[in-house]
């Protein structure tokens, strides 16, 4: 059966989150019935990452496997015109090999967040960004950002639910930036690792707004990582400026695309 990777940018307020739910929208499930249309079966996908209600895509990476050969520009356009009126489009196609596996070919993936700061309410970004109404310390963010990077046991910002074997991951980047915008300045956090635990980004996120707004000190986060206590994790953020940003393979399937 010829595979396919397909790159994914989806609006995530509509959806459960990535993963197919039974009562549930979800992004698998929408793209999963967009594939029956044009080969009438059960249609199993799999992604990069699973992410959370409310958590958008830029560039979330699937496969899947069809039953005859189709023109790689010609299966993303039948795919988008099966998907609406659902905020998911598939911005790149391309033939693989048939062990190549969105999630286990991965070497990297790539979040990014976004604050907006600002007190009126926001119109044309609502639901895009993590509204708060001060204005935000980036430097000092990244004084307590510089103390997550690395391997360490991350016991501290990981979800009570998270099913991953292990609390140990190496995080290879955590950036801050402030940038200005036409909507007011934003606060951009640009986060890179091999792979997640449950929640870890946003609980990065949530802690270091508090060290950005005064209420932490840079040291603190350390100290919070060192505990390896959930209950020394700051608040988690809401998930409405969270997006899957990028995933890196040894060789990028949409290379000429």
């Amino acid at each position: 059966m010829p595979r396919y990777a397909l790159k994914v940018e989806y609006h995530g307020a509509p959806f459960a989150g990535w993963q197919r739910q039974k009562d549930h929208p979800s992004v698998q499930g929408a793209i999963e019935s967009a594939l029956a249309k044009l080969e009438p079966r059960a249609h199993t996908i799999a992604a990069a990452g699973r992410t959370d209600a409310g958590v958008h895509g830029l560039g979330q990476v699937a496969h899947c496997d069809m039953d005859k050969d189709w023109d790689p520009d010609r299966l993303a356009g039948a795919l988008n015109f099966h998907l609406k009126p659902a905020p998911v489009s598939i911005v790149a196609c391309a033939q693989v090999a048939e062990d190549w596996h969105a999630r286990f070919s991965a070497l990297e993936r790539q979040y990014f967040f976004r604050i907006l700061c600002r007190r009126a309410p926001s119109t044309h970004q609502a639901g895009l960004v993590w509204q708060i109404g001060h204005q935000l310390d980036a430097a000092m963010m990244q004084d307590g950002a510089n103390h997550l990077i690395g391997n360490h046991d991350f016991t501290t910002f990981r979800s009570s639910i998270c099913q991953a074997e292990s609390p140990v991951k190496t995080l290879d980047a955590l950036r801050i930036e402030t940038v200005d915008t036409r909507w007011g300045p934003e606060v951009h956090f640009h986060v890179r690792a091999r792979s997640f635990l449950h929640n870890q980004v946003r609980s990065f996120v949530g802690t270091l707004e508090r060290v950005g707004a005064g209420a932490w000190a840079p040291a603190r986060v350390g100290e919070a990582l060192s505990a390896c206590d959930r209950a020394a994790c700051g608040p988690v953020c809401p998930p409405q400026g969270l997006y899957l940003a990028a995933v890196r393979y040894p060789q990028d399937p949409f290379a000429g695309a």
